[in-house]
């Protein structure tokens, strides 16, 4: 099988979807890369160390898209890249397709396999490939919206620590909504920051863990609506940390409860790349992260993790790579046929929705996935 790795093309995206390392572990499994030039080198890895490790390099997208069976990248395709792909061919990436009908449709008409990194499933039920970079936006969340706070930003000038006696400032109010991996990781860092934290669920089971492991640091509600509202009027920070797998996130937070937020406060939506937890949330990029609506200002960057893209790339590739290795040593019919987790990533074939969470989310037919 012929494995290729494009160069991201999203904004400030510098992530990559396979290592050196990786690409010598396909070529020893008997398989041929495909890398284009420069894919890795903004995150350290030049051209010249996938040469090293048995990779073809090709000076252009249209070389790898070409050529390669399975594409291994980060981020969902972009529009200057539908027509690159054939039919038959695998896309193994982050697709977020839920709250993108145009990204969706594009590839529905290129016939290709989508497999997406954010439906793949463990036996433990958990999502192995997504729990990485929501680990890393997690953690990345009370550190930007710290910075969104700040006054040059449009924020409201408070400091998430807040400054201790004898002075005593209080610390900012930090709303955590949802308590997997994303939520957990941002209690984490604005705990350590000194935020005054609330973490809400709409369950008891995860925020029970959780309350018990900071033993009386962080308050704890289930996310009833009334209680929720209440937290966030008087939040400094929200972070939006919402999954629903495959499907786009809830709308928690309308206009009319943004206007009871006091004027510079900050969301963090890390759910906007399932479309947003707030009525008003809209995806930004790095290179314009902030907007103000309703006098509270957003950050709603979908591939926060690429801010930290070296760290990101070893921690997304050492969770992708047994995968890719098991596509190429079996293809996508007997992967799919053997190994249920894996099937559980592959949201579009031979132009039909196969993940029904999608289908359902989308309003369109559910296709069982069909292999010759």
């Amino acid at each position: 099988m012929i494995v290729g790795c494009p160069r991201e093309t999203k904004d400030h995206e510098y992530r990559v979807g396979l290592t050196p390392a990786g690409v010598a572990q396909i070529v020893g499994a008997g398989g041929t890369a495909i890398v284009e030039t420069g894919a890795g080198a903004r995150v350290g890895l030049p051209d010249a160390d996938y040469l090293a490790a048995g990779a073809r390099i090709a000076a252009t997208p249209a070389e790898v898209y070409g050529a390669a069976e399975l594409i291994v990248k980060v981020k969902e395709l972009q529009p200057p890249e539908f027509r690159l792909t054939h039919p038959g061919q695998i896309l193994f990436c982050y697709h977020h397709f839920a709250p993108a009908p145009v990204l969706l449709q594009a590839m529905l008409d290129a016939e290709v396999s989508c497999l997406a990194y954010e439906t793949v499933t463990d036996a433990a039920g958990g999502l192995p490939l997504l729990a990485p970079m929501s680990c890393i936006a997690g953690r990345l969340a009370p550190q930007v919206g710290a910075w969104a706070l700040q006054m040059a930003n449009g924020g409201s000038g408070v400091l998430l620590g807040g400054v201790p006696a004898p002075t005593l400032v209080p610390p900012a109010r930090v709303v955590v909504i949802g308590a997997g991996n994303v939520g957990a990781n941002a209690t984490r860092i604005a705990v350590g920051m000194g935020a005054d934290v609330t973490l809400f669920d709409r369950g008891t089971e995860k925020i029970a863990v959780l309350e018990a492991h900071y033993a009386g640091h962080i308050a704890t509600a289930v996310a009833e609506p009334q209680a929720l509202a209440r937290a966030i009027a008087d939040a400094d920070l929200v972070i939006g940390a919402v999954l629903i797998p495959g499907e786009s996130a809830p709308h928690l937070i309308d206009r009319a409860l943004l206007r009871r937020m006091r004027p510079g406060s900050v969301l963090v939506d890390v759910a906007i790349d399932q479309g947003g937890i707030a009525e008003t949330s809209r995806p930004t990029s790095h290179t314009r992260p902030l907007f103000t609506e309703e006098g509270v200002v957003h950050y709603c960057v979908p591939n926060m993790p690429s801010a930290v893209a070296r760290t990101a790339t070893l921690a997304l590739t050492r969770a992708t790579l047994p995968h890719v290795l098991t596509l190429l040593r079996q293809g996508l019919a007997a992967t799919c046929a053997e190994n249920p987790h894996l099937a559980a990533g592959l949201q579009t074939h031979r132009g039909g929705v196969c993940h029904r969470g999608l289908a359902g989310d989308t309003k369109r037919p559910f296709v069982a996935a069909a292999f010759d």
